[in-house]
């Protein structure tokens, strides 16, 4: 970091925000040669992807080849194009499609960020182009105490999902181990051993320090900006955009140091979306329009700060998706926050109903397509019922299966509880004739393994998150053994998908169409090139790696890599 002779600091690129897209194209511009800054307004550093899955979809890369090695990127183009459909960019698509595999290869052998193959399905995988396997990839774990004294400063997971703060990857044989502690002694012992050595980090390091998922990107982006000398600054918010002879040129910045920082290539912002500009999704959100309420699990300072800098320097920002983020059923857990509801739905047993009883969704889609489908229904609440047999067995919610009790949710009200579907709707306020004739229905076909209403169970990302060894289908189970249990699902998200309008290199374009010198947008705070829809697990944070790749390359006068159709065969 330089002090110019009026003690401003001064750097090549400045990136204002610390989750993947920010940190990689930090690393990308260091590694070609440029200085860098990363500024934080939080006490801590990870954003979004610190509370995230940290899973990439990235079709062609080298993990996924192992899986599905046939699959090509005109597959990938196809699958893309169809969902998309309006909102299809071709020349951001093919340049995401042809970067992605090299961007994850780069980091890989630059840096110490790594990934895993994973076995999960496109979300749509019977659309044209879609795969059952090979383009998501996850963060390795990693031992966060390499971060040393910077260990404090890592934004922890989402404590709804964590168990007595330890983390857990959504489909890892942890859970397995956890689920049959009380019926298997390789399990109770796998848990026992689990749970010391957690015990053993939280003593020497205050916190666990074996993390996965989102936390172990975050961590491990970060190490990688420690290792290359790039200071990431917390509770160090942008003010405002400066600018020398209409070019971007840095940033006024708060906190305990007020000053100037010069950058001289360029300011890319990263600051998250808006999922918690509360004014600016209650002009956006329908549902928000319509009185309902919305409860995002993403971190608060998500304000959308890079979308109103952006806009100040001329930038254009456009509400245009039909849906514009990625939704999320969650529920309010008293005393501990929002909780997001990744598993419990693909579960044999339970059952999403709306407060006239009946059923509106196949349950075991995505998370995407279930909040969807709740906005459309026109109450942007749902109801999560299964009975005795199934709770103890998989939980519900933030309430643990067997043998962790029940009793403190249920007399907390955030589990309702009927001995009857009757009872059970009264509790809710749902409609008792509507419930027992929708459960009715769905066990006459659930006995068999059959979900003739919504066909739940009949594609592989349905049955990815299920139980396997529920049989004929590992989705669907009769909802008959009282006492019944309910859980109240409201709209959340994971993040925005409107953002700036940006070019590929990831240039902000003003509301004439032309690149605005000096301003980059990287993450949610340009738009997404999917186009408002989920297709796959990691959507948000493969493009927003391999665009962070490509914009800290164009930095340093790399151009773009453009794939051409023939480059897609």
């Amino acid at each position: 970091m330089e002090r110019s002779s009026e003690g401003r600091h001064v750097c090549d690129v400045l990136v204002i925000g610390s989750g993947a897209g920010g940190l990689a194209t930090a690393i990308t511009a260091r590694k070609h040669g440029l200085s860098v800054i990363v500024i934080e307004k939080e006490p801590v550093f990870g954003g979004t992807t610190a509370f995230s899955g940290g899973v990439l979809w990235i079709p062609g890369n080298r993990h996924g080849k192992i899986n599905n090695p046939t699959d090509s990127r005109e597959a990938a183009r196809r699958y893309m194009k169809a969902e998309t459909g309006n909102w299809f960019d071709e020349g951001a698509v093919d340049a995401f499609l042809g970067a992605g595999p090299k961007m994850l290869d780069w980091f890989e052998a630059e840096t110490d960020v790594r990934f895993v193959p994973t076995l999960y399905p496109d979300y749509h995988p019977t659309v044209e182009g879609g795969a059952d396997i090979g383009r998501s990839v996850l963060a390795a774990p990693f031992d966060t105490s390499t971060l040393g004294d910077n260990l404090k400063r890592l934004r922890p997971p989402l404590s709804t999902i964590t168990f007595m703060g330890m983390m857990f990857n959504s489909s890892n044989a942890d859970i397995k181990h956890f689920f049959n502690a009380t019926k298997s002694l390789t399990s109770f012992a796998y848990v026992l051993k689990r749970l010391a050595a957690h015990a053993g980090e939280v003593v020497r390091h205050g916190r666990g320090v074996q993390v996965t998922s989102g936390n172990a990107l975050a961590a491990r982006l970060a190490k990688s900006c420690f290792d290359l000398g790039i200071p990431i600054l917390t509770e160090t918010p942008a003010l405002r955009l400066t600018k020398d002879d209409g070019r971007v040129s840095g940033a006024a910045v708060g906190g305990s140091e007020p000053r100037t920082i010069t950058a001289r290539r360029g300011v890319v912002l990263a600051c998250g979306g808006y999922a918690q500009d509360l004014a600016r999704r209650a002009g956006v959100y329908t549902h928000l329009k319509a009185g309902a309420g919305h409860y995002s699990p993403v971190p608060e300072s998500n304000t959308g700060d890079g979308i109103r800098l952006g806009e100040e320097a001329g930038g254009a920002f456009e509400a245009e998706f039909p849906q514009p983020a990625a939704w999320m059923p969650v529920s309010r857990v008293p005393g501990k926050g929002v909780f997001p509801h990744l598993l419990d739905r693909y579960k044999p047993g339970m059952i999403a109903v709306l407060s006239n009883g009946r059923r509106f969704v196949n349950e075991s889609e995505s998370y995407h397509d279930v909040g969807a489908a709740m906005v459309a229904a026109g109450e942007a609440s749902a109801w999560l019922i299964c009975d005795h047999r199934t709770i103890r067995k998989y939980g519900l919610g933030h309430a643990k299966p067997a043998p962790m009790p029940l009793l403190p949710w249920t007399r907390s009200g955030y589990l309702k509880k009927g001995k009857t579907l009757a009872d059970l709707a009264r509790a809710c306020g749902i409609d008792a004739a509507g419930l027992e004739a929708t459960v009715s229905a769905f066990n006459q076909g659930a006995r068999a393994g059959r979900d003739p209403e919504f066909h739940r169970g009949e594609t592989s990302f349905n049955r990815y998150l299920a139980d396997p060894d529920n049989k004929p289908n590992p989705c669907v189970a009769p909802v008959e053994q009282g006492p019944f249990y309910a859980v109240k699902m409201e709209m959340g998200d994971l993040g925005t998908f409107d953002g700036l309008k940006t070019n590929v290199p990831g240039e902000v374009i003003d509301r004439q169409g032309r690149p605005i010198a000096g301003l980059y947008a990287v993450g949610n705070d340009r738009a997404s090139i999917m186009g408002g829809n989920y297709p796959g697990a990691g959507i948000t944070l493969g493009p927003a790696m391999t665009f962070g790749w490509i914009t800290g390359r164009y930095l340093a006068g790399i151009a773009p890599e453009i794939a051409s159709r023939e480059d897609a065969a």
